[in-house]
């Protein structure tokens, strides 16, 4: 079954973040160094990824911009990344195939690069804010 729904993404998501909450690498970033309120955040990134998947436009924040605070407050490495990423197919293997599935993995995999290189900017003291 390949994603096809809003339904589908929350599915994703929800899972996706049950997982990273728990994970050694990158769970403390969420819970203890954020610390996300999940009610207020699985909603904004299931519009992230509806707008990005599903060519819903959903989604009008600056994704770039709430990771550089995160940054600011603890530098967010290639380890955190490859992190996110591994855990982001996992999830998306276990739920869905199809082509808007894989689409979902590419597209999660250039975020986590664009990502990382504009966090390694930053921490090597170049402001950059915009994609």
């Amino acid at each position: 079954m390949d994603i096809t729904t809003r339904k589908d993404i929350e599915l994703l998501i929800t899972r996706f973040y049950e997982k990273v909450r728990q994970d050694s690498n990158i769970g403390f970033i969420f819970n203890d160094v954020m610390k996300v309120n999940w009610e207020e955040h699985l909603p904004v990134m299931f519009d992230f990824w509806e707008t990005i998947l599903l060519n819903e436009t959903k989604y009008t924040r600056n994704a770039m911009g709430i990771h550089f605070e995160v940054n600011r407050k603890i530098k967010l490495e290639e380890k955190h990344f490859a992190s996110w990423i591994q855990l982001f197919i996992k999830t998306t293997d276990e739920l869905f195939t199809g082509e808007t599935a894989e689409m979902a993995k590419k597209r999660a995999r250039s975020i986590a690069d664009v990502m990382l290189f504009k966090m390694n900017q930053e921490n090597e003291g170049l402001t950059i804010t915009k994609i």
